[in-house]
């Protein structure tokens, strides 16, 4: 179980991933030309999953699946909006394709194929019922909570799947005790194990930085057995606590780098700067001293495993954007609107503002 950073008791509300109170669009990264052998499908699609609407389009069109191109794969559930790029040539092979699920509501041109990570983020609309007034100003205080000042960002839940065996799954797979002949559902399976892996890291983050916040200085240096560090914890007044050197990535993208403590403060504080956990993978840079020594114990089973898979860095601490909150109490109905970078998950949101269920696949 991952430690949240909001600690409020749950809030009962009801919530349901359909497509009338859980909407997505893409943020594009950038605009599209006008021009190039690209044709982008601006589609609207509800109940229906990326993978499914592009067998389907690749049915009516003659497109093969790898001549398609996304930014990222979207939900099943709810309303989603997203851009698909497929070859310009067979652009009248669309007059064969219609989907009951789906509709493509526009086109452009462009001169390149859309990759993954081509996106600047992901706009979120949620409706929540059956809340009470007291439980809408709950909401509406933690939601400002996250508006100023962030929240971890772990993956979600829905990640490690119904059973939350996602990970484990990937583990077997690593060990050669498992494979499947889908490579695509091997190398997620193996992702949602690094993901796991990072999340536990980031959980760590928010134990220490809630024990900071709730422990004296006597309590803590019994517990880290370091003045320094311990003095260095308590003088930060933000929740989510740094360390000297850690390593950082500029946000909300960029390079990633060491830097001091007081100089690491200031630019997370302005948001310039993120600190990162590892997406262990092939030549891991940990960092150094207290969080070095985290990190191993986190990762130390695991470096041969996945020394030939693709690694990275992440934000632990991300922000919202854009936000919006609307009650109607005669309805009993609350909606959330934001905005996150790419990569960040709305349910993790949600589950900091209502503490959601998380054996539910959401």
């Amino acid at each position: 179980m991952y430690l949240r950073a909001n600690t409020h008791s749950k809030i009962d509300v009801y919530f349901s991933k359909n497509s009338n109170d859980f909407v997505v669009r893409e943020i594009p990264l950038y605009e599209f030309s006008g021009s190039g052998e690209h044709l982008i499908l601006h589609i609207q699609k509800k109940d229906l999953s990326t993978n499914e609407l592009l067998k389907d389009l690749s049915a009516a069109t003659g497109v093969k699946a790898r001549d398609f191109g996304y930014a990222g794969l979207k939900d099943k559930q709810g309303l989603t909006f997203q851009y698909i790029s497929m070859p310009k040539k067979y652009e009248k092979e669309l007059a064969n394709f219609s989907h009951e699920k789906c509709k493509i509501i526009d086109t452009f041109l462009h001169n390149n194929k859309l990759k993954i990570g081509h996106l600047k983020g992901n706009s979120f609309f949620i409706r929540l019922k059956k809340v009470n007034k007291i439980d809408a100003l709950k909401i509406e205080q933690v939601f400002n909570n996250i508006k100023e000042n962030g929240f971890p960002n772990y993956f979600g839940y829905q990640r490690f799947g119904k059973n939350n065996d996602n990970a484990k799954t990937g583990l077997e797979i690593l060990k050669n005790e498992l494979s499947f002949k889908n490579n695509k559902l091997n190398n997620f399976l193996i992702s949602a194990f690094q993901s796991e892996l990072f999340n536990t890291y980031l959980s760590k983050r928010i134990e220490i930085s809630r024990f900071s916040n709730d422990f004296s200085k006597q309590e803590l240096l019994a517990l880290y057995k370091d003045k320094t560090l311990v003095d260095n914890l308590k003088k930060q007044k933000q929740f989510f606590k740094l360390f000297d050197n850690e390593i950082y990535e500029h946000y909300p993208y960029g390079k990633v780098f060491n830097e001091n403590l007081e100089e690491g403060l200031k630019r997370f504080l302005a948001r310039d700067i993120s600190p990162s956990g590892i997406i262990l993978g092939a030549k891991p840079k940990l960092n150094e001293g207290f969080l070095g020594e985290i990190e191993n114990n986190i990762y130390k089973d695991y470096f041969d495993l996945l020394k030939t898979q693709n690694g990275s860095r992440r934000y632990l601490w991300t922000y919202t954007s854009n936000e919006k909150l609307n009650y109607n109490e005669e309805l009993a109905q609350l909606s959330l609107e934001f905005s996150l970078q790419k990569g960040s998950y709305a349910t993790v949101v949600l589950d900091e503002i209502i503490h959601l269920e998380r054996n539910e696949e959401i």
